[in-house]
């Protein structure tokens, strides 16, 4: 069986202000995050704007992953649809791009119940052989897959891990309980990795990441060291950025911190829209802000 751990980004698609993917700008940012020792990459993610992207456009950031990730880590897609019949055939299509590994969303078209939910999962798993991370976020979609529902899931054995996207730290607790360490756990919100941590979450599926690599593998690393001090001090400058991932704007937000950290491009895709008057310069001063306190800290050490 598979496992994952680390910090597995999820990854921005780079957009030019029409709207139209600028498919290097995707590549330098994989290769990027590749060279500050992520352990993996997830493409299409909610953070790339997968809803908003066309199949043949999907297809395009796969390959273009494939060719820069070049097996250094290993390539996840994000796999978010409205059918069963449409999941299925994505996971199989995405397969074929070049993807090693799937982060399921539950239906976008439909909030379903517990039973309805696991054979979603059931169904998607038995169409590949890729590997499989479920995608738990109730908040922004309405499904919750509880622990109860992963005991249903538990002999599929292409689902190997759970990102975790609660809100509430006290789930991770609650899987190892029903589960043991049948799934792997990621914490999915970048606010909360320090607590899930050290509750036991081996992985991190990150959006600030996209921004800050190097950072946020050092706070990864302390905590699986057991260093809690040293990374809480790190997180402590980080949180404030941190925070801007769960909100529901987080897309746009954390294209704003990779434009000011390195100088990506800010655009998304309509609906989204660039930020705009006192919104966008309360995100700019907030990231701004670490930017100052992370250099603060680097001189520290240097001295």
């Amino acid at each position: 069986m598979t496992h994952w751990q680390g910090v597995f980004p999820a990854v921005t698609t780079k957009l030019e202000q029409d709207g139209s993917i600028n498919l290097e700008a995707t590549q330098a940012s994989i290769n990027r995050l590749i060279d500050n020792g992520v352990s993996g990459i997830i493409v299409l993610p909610m953070l790339g704007e997968n809803a908003s992207l066309l199949p043949g456009e999907k297809e395009a950031v796969i390959r273009a992953a494939r060719e820069v990730v070049a097996g250094r880590v290993p390539l996840l897609s994000g796999l978010a649809e409205i059918s069963t019949a449409g999941a299925v055939a994505g996971a199989r299509a995405f397969q074929d791009y070049g993807a090693e590994g799937l982060m399921v969303f539950p239906s976008l078209g439909y909030k379903t119940d517990p039973r309805e939910t696991a054979e979603w999962y059931k169904a998607i798993a038995g169409a590949s052989d890729l590997p499989i991370m479920i995608y738990n976020n109730p908040i922004a979609y309405g499904v919750d897959v509880t622990p109860a529902v992963l005991k249903m899931l538990a002999d599929c054995q292409t689902i190997v891990a759970v990102k975790e996207e609660t809100g509430d730290v006290r789930r991770v607790t609650d899987m190892f309980i029903a589960l043991g360490n049948r799934f792997d756990i990621f914490c999915g919100v970048d606010d909360q990795i320090v607590e899930s941590m050290s509750l036991g979450a081996t992985g991190w599926v990150s959006g600030m990441t996209n921004a800050w690599p190097k950072e946020c593998v050092e706070i990864f690393n302390l905590c699986a060291a057991g260093n809690f001090a040293r990374a809480r001090e790190l997180y402590r400058i980080m949180t404030p950025s941190f925070h801007l991932d769960t909100h529901v704007k987080l897309v746009q937000y954390i294209k704003m911190a990779e434009h000011l950290v390195y100088g990506a491009p800010e655009w998304t895709r309509a609906p989204r829209l660039p930020l705009a008057g006192e919104e966008r310069e309360r995100v700019i001063a907030t990231i701004k802000a670490t930017i100052e306190e992370l250099k603060q800290t680097q001189s520290r050490r240097a001295a």
